[in-house]
């Protein structure tokens, strides 16, 4: 799980990220706005932990940036605890808010509490890949992508069986059955058509020499 915190004092930055990174968090930093909507783009953000008074560019309208990127949870800090300023952020579609100051404990135990809602039993999350298998749909940075059945459930089944690697005979068997008669060209072919729709994300799929496929989850 990837999380971003966006506060211009360095400091509480420090203490979030200490906190996050003993729950096994991966943790980004941005000072301001502006910065958090460049590390959104170059990187497979789950949640922003955002504070709203900041120069350049305040939490409010950072958000609102970012959610036109990906539709990802919010938590919004702020020095202020009047209703008015909540609801602005109930509006924007975060996700909770916490006035400072505050425990960083309270912190991390409502960021486990929202990744809980988000992430549902029956979806395959890897970096930026989202699966929602009961709805049978793929996102890439929260964005739909269309992929034929096969290759579907070939992402699926790679997915499943994240950093294991998969010989082209036991994709051949698993994805087209035991009576398929084509041959390994079959699975290249469909591993390439799959490596383009995935975009940015197409290196996720990793060649192993001589054997087959893989898809690596480095956490």
């Amino acid at each position: 799980m990837n999380i971003l915190v966006v506060d211009d004092e360095a400091l509480i930055r420090s203490v979030i990220k200490e906190y996050l990174t003993l729950e096994e968090f991966k943790v980004y930093e941005a000072e301001d706005g502006i910065k958090a909507i460049e590390v959104v783009k170059e990187n497979p953000i789950d949640l922003v932990i955002m504070d709203i008074m900041m120069p350049n560019m305040d939490g409010y309208t950072a958000c609102k940036e970012i959610k036109k990127i990906k539709d990802i949870p919010f938590i919004m800090l702020s020095a202020r605890s009047e209703e008015y300023d909540k609801l602005i952020g109930f509006d924007l579609g975060i996700d909770d808010y916490v006035t400072k100051p505050f425990s960083p404990k309270e912190l991390v135990a409502r960021v486990k509490a929202i990744t809980k809602r988000n992430i549902k039993n029956n979806d395959l999350v890897i970096a930026g890949l989202k699966i929602d298998d009961l709805a049978h749909e793929v996102y890439v940075d929260g964005k739909q992508i269309i992929l034929t059945p096969k290759e579907y459930d070939l992402l699926k089944y790679l997915m499943e069986n994240k950093n294991i690697a998969l010989s082209r005979e036991n994709l051949l068997s698993n994805i087209w059955g035991y009576d398929f008669y084509g041959d390994d060209r079959t699975v290249d072919t469909h591993i390439k058509t799959l490596r383009s729709r995935l975009g940015k994300y197409r290196d996720i799929i990793k060649t192993v020499r001589g054997m087959g496929y893989k898809i690596e989850d480095k956490g």
